[in-house]
């Protein structure tokens, strides 16, 4: 997927485009992503349009929500979806400032032939434009334009707010679902306390890129290193038993015996198990944590 981080591009061949933040990519932001390839025709590329920064930073600094992906996770998520060129750029003064008919006349300088959008979907300075305004404008150039209607799920509208609302419960089953893949947290692996090897429970302590996280507590989970998949649990908490005041991530992986520092490591299929407690000795820990690794007595993976 070629990546663009400006409103410019090199390639002559017509384009649609998807346009949206599309944070996690859920199951709405794919129906976009589909009404975009089914505008497609042969010889034509399939890009999608979004901003480095969510919008909020720049227009409600402070105000912004957590994020369900990183850049790089949310590139990657657009590379999936069959988006064969990204315009990743920021939102800034520039673009917010913006009128809705010269921020069109943009999209037409790179080829766009077609637009894929949410139905409700706002641009332009103060927000001014909308749907009709982008059909209007672009009916003289032939431009064609898909607005999409929001994807419902239990009879609710499917949103990256929704979405931030599951994880923020731990309810990942029932946010992955909403996703359409799994939620995953990546990060590097560094050097922790040493209490899990103590314990006979090695973990890797993971570094994770601001994103948002699920409450805490203990999970049941799958770990990917160097491209092998370990059932795994993980803790996310303070480690209140060990009177810890930063919130921390650690990994025990099943089968895995390896000293990795520095090394990343993604985690998905978070499944909640048990929230975080301080026992009363360490002995009692010792045979909680026995306890939880039945939640990951399944095969091994190859």
């Amino acid at each position: 997927m070629k990546i663009y981080t400006e409103l410019r591009r090199e390639n002559a061949r017509p384009l649609v485009l998807a346009i949206g933040f599309f944070d996690g990519m859920h199951l709405g932001h794919q129906a976009i992503a589909r009404a975009a390839k089914r505008m497609r025709r042969p010889g034509w590329r399939v890009g999608v349009l979004s901003f480095s920064n969510h919008p909020a930073t720049f227009l409600r600094p402070g105000n912004e929500p957590p994020m369900l992906t990183t850049n790089d996770e949310r590139i990657d998520l657009f590379g999936q979806a069959g988006f064969e060129e990204c315009f990743f750029v920021p939102f800034d003064a520039a673009l917010a400032s913006l009128a809705p008919e010269a921020f069109l006349d943009r999209l037409l300088e790179l080829r766009v032939r077609g637009v894929a959008v949410g139905s409700t979907f706002r641009f332009g300075h103060k927000r001014a434009g909308n749907v009709e305004t982008m059909r209007a404008h672009f009916a003289a150039d032939d431009v064609a334009c898909a607005a999409v209607d929001a994807v419902s799920a239990g009879g609710e509208r499917i949103s990256s707010t929704r979405v931030r609302g599951l994880i923020a419960q731990g309810a990942l089953e029932d946010a992955d679902a909403l996703l359409g893949h799994a939620y995953e947290v990546r990060g590097v692996i560094e050097r922790g306390f040493g209490r899990g090897h103590d314990l006979g429970f090695p973990t890797a302590n993971l570094n994770v890129p601001d994103k948002l996280l699920p409450k805490d507590g203990v999970y049941a989970a799958v770990a990917r290193h160097d491209g092998r998949d370990y059932a795994a649990l993980v803790s996310i908490g303070t480690n209140p038993q060990f009177s810890g005041a930063t919130r921390t991530i650690e990994v025990w992986m099943r089968d895995f015996h390896r000293t990795v520092y520095g090394h990343q490591l993604a985690v998905r299929d978070l499944r909640f198990v048990r929230e975080q407690m301080v026992f009363g000795s360490v002995d009692e820990l010792m045979d909680q944590m026995q306890s939880d690794l039945r939640a990951v007595a399944y095969p091994s993976y190859g």
